[in-house]
């Protein structure tokens, strides 16, 4: 493929997701094969997390989200990596042609996310990575809508079918956390809570493209990550205890680093040294707040809000980001009223229909 300036970027194949090679492996006994797809994976995977940590540093945000690098650690994402010898007339920035200077990844049917290495752009990567993953996937991640990629989509002639803002709030002053009366706030009990916040989960998000399909295995998996603190999780309960029923939650997450430093300017932001040094964050995070459709109980979303903020406070963490669809207007009024604007645009494009 030749893109605008002549550069001609000739792209690999897609690869496989590990878990096939392991089966195949398995079923053939020959644990060296195995072995040998488990560190192909992990070189994979090493790769794409320095891209993402060196693009991040530049752009101010990361153009690989969490989820999609723990799918790609634990091998269930597909990828196409591209080296600097797939850049004609290219050699990395050591010489090597098999340097690591971009990436697409796949994840089920979602929109594809992609990075090019800051010092390999305008080479042609980017436009060939686009086109790959509109092929294989129909739409693909541009977190922050940087310039770059905005002029790019433009000049494909893509269209936005979907906008994520992050928000963000600084703040010292603890918020108030007024209940209705009957309801209660208590702590996500890992074993315990597992399927009446699934339930509800369902049921809140039964219209959003990710959260909606959370279930047991994936609520596991979210539980054992480093970062999670029951302390933080919490369930809005009505009934006697022995017979609850949890009619919201508010869970929380604390970033050590900042993963989109770039939201800095946000006023009161203090997530990064005024002189630019050092490593940005830490930083909390609300990172799923939902109340019951069928709750009976109403006005659920302000205390709930509240008592996750008031936690991560008292932890230091008076700086506080959190995801939203844009679209979403009764969460935009809820989180606007609590001090927080908007800080980064993700959006989601594809070809017109």
């Amino acid at each position: 493929m030749t893109d605008a300036t002549g550069t001609e970027v000739v792209l690999p194949q897609w690869d496989s997701a590990w878990e096939s090679g392991q089966e195949s492996a398995q079923q053939s006994g020959q644990e060296s094969e195995r072995a040998s797809s488990r560190e192909a994976e992990q070189s994979v995977a090493d790769a794409v997390s320095a891209l993402n940590a060196r693009a991040a540093l530049v752009d101010g945000v990361e153009p690989v989200s969490g989820h999609v690098l723990q799918a790609v650690a634990k091998g269930s994402a597909h990828t196409l990596l591209v080296r600097a010898g797939d850049l004609a007339g290219d050699a990395g920035t050591s010489g090597d042609d098999a340097e690591p200077v971009a990436v697409a990844v796949a994840t089920g049917s979602d929109p594809a996310e992609a990075v090019v290495a800051p010092e390999f752009r305008r080479r042609g990567a980017g436009t060939a990575l686009v086109l790959a993953v509109l092929d294989r996937q129909g739409a693909v991640w541009a977190y922050g809508n940087l310039p770059a990629a905005a002029a790019l989509a433009a000049r494909l002639g893509l269209v936005c079918t979907r906008e994520l803002l992050q928000l963000r709030r600084t703040s010292t002053t603890r918020d108030r956390v007024e209940l209705p009366d009957g309801v209660r706030i208590r702590g996500f009990v890992p074993g315990r809570d597992d399927s009446a916040f699934l339930a509800v989960n369902a049921r809140a998000f039964a219209w959003h493209p990710e959260q909606g399909r959370l279930d047991e295995a994936g609520l596991q998996a979210e539980l054992a990550q480093d970062w999670f603190d029951p302390a933080g999780f919490f369930l809005a309960v009505s009934g006697p205890p022995d017979d609850e029923r949890v009619l919201g939650f508010h869970w929380t997450k604390r970033h050590t680093v900042d993963p989109t430093p770039g939201a800095g300017s946000v006023p009161g932001d203090a997530t990064v040294a005024a002189d630019g040094s050092g490593q940005p964050g830490p930083v909390g995070e609300i990172y799923v707040l939902g109340v019951d459709p069928e709750s009976p109980v109403r006005g659920l979303g302000t205390p709930l809000t509240a008592a996750g903020l008031n936690y991560l406070a008292d932890r230091g963490l008076c700086t506080v980001m959190l995801y939203v669809e844009a679209d979403n207007a009764p969460a935009l009024k809820l989180y606007r009223r609590l001090g927080f604007s908007v800080a980064v645009s993700n959006v989601v494009y594809s070809r017109p229909t």
